[in-house]
């Protein structure tokens, strides 16, 4: 059954330097308005190894560890309809996309884009780059944290997600 689906307001602080976008959040993340509430979605396993944001810690104190690592998470789509949970089922026709130029204004710091997976880069690049106005803005596509992303080693794409946090200037930990 197809479903509208609304994403939630971003992590963020003022001087975040690197925005991690989502497309939209999962029916777990969604019921619980967390993001990647999902227990095997590897996206908060990835920030505790990298940024001290464990996922044994409350969600609150998670979302602290990256706002203070310089991070803000955010997805591309406001709503969409979609059935389930899976990027793939998102109906771009009925896809929104969230306010990026009122985003990027009050987070003057942020010069990198990470997009966790393909559909997050694959939606920002057609709803929301050609209105944005912006190119000093660098992009970087990592492989998605999602269970359903299996063809990968998750010790690869730590290592993915640990050069492009690095290279966003992130201080990642040793």
């Amino acid at each position: 059954m197809q479903h509208v689906a609304r994403s939630f307001a971003p992590v963020s602080a003022p001087d975040a330097r690197v925005l991690v976008l989502g497309s939209m959040p999962g029916l777990k993340s969604l019921q619980a308005q967390q993001y990647y509430a999902h227990p095997q979605n590897r996206f908060w396993p990835f920030m505790g190894e990298l940024v001290g944001a464990d996922p044994t810690l409350p969600y609150s104190d998670r979302c602290l560890r990256l706002t203070l690592a310089g991070i803000a998470l955010w997805d591309v789509l406001a709503s969409c309809e979609r059935t389930g949970s899976l990027d793939s089922a998102i109906r771009d026709e009925t896809a929104q996309a969230n306010d990026f130029g009122g985003f990027l204004a009050s987070h003057p710091g942020i010069g990198a884009v990470l997009f966790n997976g393909a559909k997050a880069e694959d939606s920002f690049r057609r709803f929301v780059l050609p209105t944005l106005g912006r190119d000093d803005l660098r992009y970087r596509r990592l492989p998605s944290t999602s269970p359903a992303n299996a063809s990968q080693r998750q010790a690869d794409k730590l290592a993915a997600w640990r050069d492009g946090l690095c290279e966003a200037g992130i201080a990642i930990r040793e």
